[in-house]
């Protein structure tokens, strides 16, 4: 109950973690900002749970910088991905030796960039599913019963191990979802490469799954980027199987509700300068051509949405 606990981006998926450690644990604080950081310190933290029901959590700060911190125990980093390299700066100054770190974020290299650009500590990989999101009053909505988060690290030693094993009793006691996975590399791929098709064609036609499955033309386009992410993957030695690609593109094409939008799309549709269309698109089309992997259609719609 006393380990020091800090969430750093209260978003859809910060926030359901933010708000899910501070109703178990006492020594929980939030990093935030503006009028974010000044509801959270009024109001605490609404959530607003299919899963676990109605929430209020309340941290014991809000802080805008992680250098305001004192040294942590565990870390959770939940921001965008052109957020990452500021954020991990001002967190320096509450990483200690000892301290995990878990990137719970889109993207197929987060753990590896955190690595980089803290330099020490522990980093536990990691990925979610969840539909989760924000509201204007900066209250959390968490839609439908799951919310499932894996962890682990490829080729772990005994620390990493026993620092994987800290991360999951962690989430467990405060009744979050979650599995120890030995390959997480093949698991974020796995995730990943679905986003890389779904998230840049919602976002470069602007509509919904219903709209696009529609159409046979954007239904082909959709496996077409499945399958160069998936090309790439493999390239990389990801353990990845033709499997994933069946389940995926019949997943977009059977299963997803209609009125189903993308997170990247969301941010387009709003006009925000800062998209993770590098994350879905730029990453594919850059590691892509220094494996020698036809990326034709990804590097297509990265040109004309760049």
């Amino acid at each position: 109950m006393s380990k020091k606990i800090t969430v750093a981006g209260i978003g859809g998926v910060g926030g359901y973690l933010a708000g899910m450690l501070a109703d178990t644990y006492d020594e929980v604080s939030f990093i935030a900002r503006g009028e974010r950081k000044k509801s959270l310190e009024e109001n605490g933290l609404v959530l607003h749970s299919e899963y676990h029901g109605e929430i209020i959590a309340h941290p014991k700060k809000v802080v805008e910088r992680g250098d305001e911190l004192g040294i942590q125990d565990y870390i959770f980093i939940c921001v965008k991905n052109y957020s990452l390299k500021e954020v991990c700066k001002s967190l320096k100054g509450c990483v200690g030796e000892r301290t995990v770190l878990i990137p719970v974020m889109n993207g197929a290299d987060p753990g590896e960039r955190v690595r980089k650009y803290i330099g020490k500590g522990m980093v536990v990989d990691s990925l979610i599913y969840i539909l989760s999101y924000t509201k204007e009053d900066f209250s959390v909505v968490q839609k439908e019963n799951f919310a499932d988060i894996k962890i682990g690290i490829s080729n772990a030693n005994e620390w990493e191990k026993e620092a994987v094993e800290d991360v999951y009793q962690l989430l467990r006691g405060a009744k979050v979802d979650c599995v120890v996975t030995e390959d997480i590399e093949a698991e974020i791929w796995r995730k990943y490469i679905f986003n890389c098709a779904y998230n840049v064609l919602t976002a470069h036609y602007r509509q919904n799954v219903g709209e696009l499955r529609a159409d046979a033309k954007k239904r082909e386009e959709f496996r077409r980027l499945l399958q160069e992410a998936y090309e790439v993957g493999k390239a990389k030695g990801v353990h990845l199987e033709e499997e994933d690609i069946v389940r995926h593109q019949n997943r977009f094409e059977n299963k997803l509700a209609d009125d189903a939008t993308s997170s990247l799309q969301r941010d387009v549709e709003d006009g925000k300068h800062n998209t993770e269309l590098e994350t879905f698109c730029g990453y594919i089309v850059r590691v892509g051509r220094e494996l020698g992997v036809d990326v034709s259609l990804t590097e297509k719609f990265y040109r004309m949405d760049s």
